[in-house]
């Protein structure tokens, strides 16, 4: 961890920094080439949604399993929290620069075996792959950019991090549109992958480890070399001697916790009081960051669309382009807001929203089934030998809607009729011939949702999840769990927290179809707005103010108060330490 903690970005920070491009362009080069690793990591966020499209369709095995689409998709969730677990061994004994290099091999390896992979099982290895280096690098890029920065505009630096990690989810779906009608899809969607990963192996290659990492392991005078290419030569001297003090102060803090040992580490962090209400604090606000259901929205979201009535791959994906680009618009807002308002205020305000948005999407979805377009039995019968079984033998079969059919067992789908889709259709069984038959006539398939004249109210639902979602609980938690915690127990907690959130993203990742096909799509959005009710309390109670504060006033605050926030002597509002300059760091 960079001394005195990452440092928070205000205007003038990102000033000096566009300054820097031409007055210091090697300051730029080396955090840019590091952020890459955030541009991977938003990639395969955005990628495997409208990839998993195509996927059902080559695959019939996957288009008919839907514990098997989860895996698809979770699997590189799995890989991540081997990989975040992996790096942090690695980041200490290796250095920040190899860490780097490793994740970017794994994940262009990851890339090129789902490019070519003939079978979903080595879909799933890849992603697995590409998981380990997306879990690497979203903990290893952030701190080498930190640690080889200057000191005054380390946040800004820092934080295009995150800028880029939502750029590359919006470069994504712009690439999963593009490829939509070229051969293969799917594979040049994931395949792609490969070259940022190594755009930026070539790039690190050539650049210096970590200064810190270097001073640490008694490699100091090529850390001093580094340090004279970031700092101004009057500088260095200074520079050096802070580098010196910190790290003895840190050497001399893990000491009494237990430096050898992670679970000695593990087990004095959650011995001391102080800490323990810190982690609580900071592992709820990240599991509440992924229970709002966020990455059903960016890992599911093409399918969410197809879900609102939106049958087209193509125009799945092309509506689903706008939520991500509202994420990185979100993500701007965020870095220009979060020292003025505080990260508890944005925080509530974003849980609020995020409940009003999710609950509005489960009303949108009842409508949009309670006037599902009927099922006409002249309508069908016109498909000889396609006919839905389950229909042929229901005996409420003349009451049956568009939904109905699609949640007929084997699977069917539901033609809609040619000249308008919402009146009645066809239903029929899902496969080649039917399908083909139905399009045939010029008329739309339906497998996931049906046809409706509400689906524009769920785009605007979802857009407007999106647009309150990353302000607050897209990236505070991640500063609240930069600040909350002493620094002698730091690393361990901060790993702790970013476990805790991993977890928590496979959990929703890998149930969200399996609750839509047994609640349906709308009581899932009920689930989810009903949860995140349950962390707007949490974060109500159990989460303070840390804005304008340092870290020894914070590690006061977590001393001197009991549990509840409610309770505490000092309110967000008072504001007696706003102003108060955070720890500068060399």
């Amino acid at each position: 961890m960079v001394e005195g903690g990452i440092q928070k970005a205000d205007k003038s920070q990102f000033i000096e920094c566009f300054r820097l491009s031409w007055t210091r362009p090697y300051i730029l080069r080396l955090a840019l080439s590091a952020g890459i690793g955030g541009l991977l990591f938003g990639y395969d966020t955005g990628v495997i949604s409208g990839a998993l499209l195509y996927i059902r369709d080559d695959f019939q095995s996957v288009q008919k399993n839907i514990p098997l689409q989860e895996a698809i998709v979770s699997m590189a969730v799995a890989g991540a929290i081997i990989g975040a677990a992996l790096g942090g061994w690695i980041n200490d004994s290796f250095g920040r620069k190899k860490s780097i290099l490793i994740a970017d091999v794994a994940f262009a390896l990851g890339a090129v075996l789902m490019a070519v992979a003939p079978t979903p099982a080595m879909i799933i290895l890849g992603r697995i792959f590409v998981g380990v280096g997306v879990g690497m690098a979203s903990m290893t890029s952030p701190l080498y950019i930190s640690e080889a920065s200057p000191a005054h505009i380390r946040g800004a630096l820092v934080g295009t991090n995150g800028l880029l990690i939502t750029g590359g989810q919006f470069l994504a779906y712009c690439i999963n549109l593009a490829f939509t009608k070229a051969p293969g899809t799917w594979r040049w969607m994931l395949g792609v992958a490969a070259v940022p990963a190594i755009v930026q192996f070539g790039l690190l290659w050539s650049l210096p480890e970590s200064p810190r990492w270097l001073y640490r392991n008694g490699r100091k005078d090529e850390a001093r070399e580094i340090l004279k290419k970031i700092y101004l030569p009057e500088e260095v001297e200074q520079e050096e001697e802070a580098l010196r003090l910190s790290i003895e102060g840190e050497i001399a803090e893990e000491g009494p916790i237990g430096s050898n040992s992670v679970f000695a580490k593990v087990k004095n962090a959650w011995s001391v009081p102080i800490v323990r209400k810190g982690l609580v604090a900071g592992m709820g606000c990240q599991i509440a960051q992924q229970f709002v259901g966020i990455n059903t929205v960016m890992y599911y979201s093409p399918t969410i669309v197809q879900l609102a009535g939106y049958a087209s791959n193509s125009t799945a994906m092309a509506l689903a382009l706008i939520t991500s680009g509202l994420n990185t618009f979100g993500t701007l807002i965020s870095m220009m807001f979060v020292d003025k308002y505080g990260r508890r205020r944005l925080m509530l305000i974003s849980m609020a929203g995020l409940i009003a948005f999710l609950y509005a999407l489960f009303a949108v979805f009842q409508v949009a089934a309670i006037r599902a377009p009927k099922v006409s039995q002249l309508e069908t019968a016109r498909f000889v030998n396609g006919t839905c079984p389950s229909y042929l033998t229901a005996p409420s079969a003349s009451k049956w809607s568009c939904m109905d059919c699609l949640a007929a067992a084997p699977n069917c789908g539901f033609c809609a009729d040619q000249g308008n889709s919402l009146s009645p259709g066809a239903c029929l069984i899902d496969e080649p011939t039917s399908k083909g038959s139905c399009k045939g006539e010029h008329r739309q398939w339906y497998t996931l949702g049906c046809p409706s004249n509400v689906g524009w109210l769920a785009l605007i639902c979802l857009a407007g999840y999106i647009i309150t979602y990353s302000p607050g609980m897209g990236t505070v938690p991640w500063i609240i769990n930069s600040e909350i915690y002493p620094l002698r127990h730091r690393g361990i907690c901060g790993g702790m927290a970013a476990m805790a959130n991993w977890t928590a993203n496979l959990i929703v990742s890998q149930s969200f179809l399996s609750l839509t096909e047994a609640l349906g799509s709308s009581w899932t959005f009920f689930l989810f707005a009903s949860i995140s009710l349950l962390g707007l309390f949490f974060i109500s109670a159990f989460v303070p103010e840390t804005k304008g504060l340092s870290f020894e006033e914070v590690e006061d605050k977590l001393k001197n108060n009991g549990w509840l926030v409610w309770n505490h002597k000092d309110s967000d509002d008072k504001g007696k330490n706003v102003d108060k300059p955070q720890a500068v760091s060399p």
